[in-house]
């Protein structure tokens, strides 16, 4: 059966706000039908598959991201220290193991179940689903990853091993998006750090036009150059 439309999702007002849908199954082909429509998967060990429309949605413009002082200070440090440098899809399994096992404040597990794990590896195989690493040497020391249909870009979840490592990835998505056209990244929820970073909420209606729009344009090639950060560090 297709998706429900956006609109029925949970209210504000209920036990799960922003709830659409349960079942289904967790394909590429399913997958890719839930991001076309701003619906995500996100549930817990023990539960039927969820899936999810939030409104409002929880957006990062690329043109709203906000590089703090000491943020710029550490990118600068970072791209000036022999061995350090970021990487695009050379460690995607790797990634999402490593935000599974990341602890989260009030969280005392993950919803990146192993079923997720195996889900978007493969849609990382299908090259829907990529990572964004931070490396010190030969050390993974921090990274996110993401869904890309077209220009949308859909951000998962970080994880950080050193110090600013995952700021370090996000700086560099930012980057990337600056320099390939990409307009804005989904963040899903409302975090106070999110929003410390320049992420605002965006009403659904919107967001699911955006992503209707997004969708049909060329994705890009998901390789990252040093010379996106002076493009970041000179705004």
């Amino acid at each position: 059966m297709p998706f429900p439309d956006t609109r029925d999702a949970w209210g504000v007002d209920t036990d799960a706000p922003g709830l659409l849908a349960a079942g289904a199954d967790l394909t590429t082909a399913t997958l890719q039908a839930a991001y076309s429509q701003a619906v995500f998967p996100w549930f817990s060990k023990g539960q039927p598959i969820l899936w999810w429309s939030p409104d409002p949605r929880m957006v990062l413009r690329v043109q709203d991201f906000k590089l703090h002082r000491s943020l710029r200070r550490t990118l600068l440090a970072f791209t000036r220290t022999p061995g350090c440098e970021v990487r695009m899809d050379t460690a995607f399994e790797h990634v999402i193991r490593a935000c599974a096992e990341s602890s989260r404040r009030g969280q005392a597990g993950t919803w990146i179940v192993d079923e997720m794990v195996d889900a978007y590896t493969r849609l990382h195989a299908g090259g829907l689903a990529h990572s964004v690493e931070t490396w010190s040497g030969d050390e993974l020391v921090g990274g996110l990853y993401c869904v890309n249909l077209g220009q949308a870009v859909f951000g998962e979840s970080m994880f950080m091993r050193q110090t600013d490592a995952s700021k370090i990835a996000l700086a560099a998505l930012i980057a990337f998006c600056r320099h390939t056209g990409i307009g804005m990244v989904d963040c899903q929820q409302n975090t106070q750090h999110l929003a410390s970073l320049g992420a605002r909420e965006m009403p659904r209606a919107d967001f699911v036009q955006h992503v209707r729009q997004a969708r049909q344009a060329h994705a890009p090639e998901w390789t990252f150059s040093p010379l996106y950060w002076s493009e970041l560090l000179s705004a």
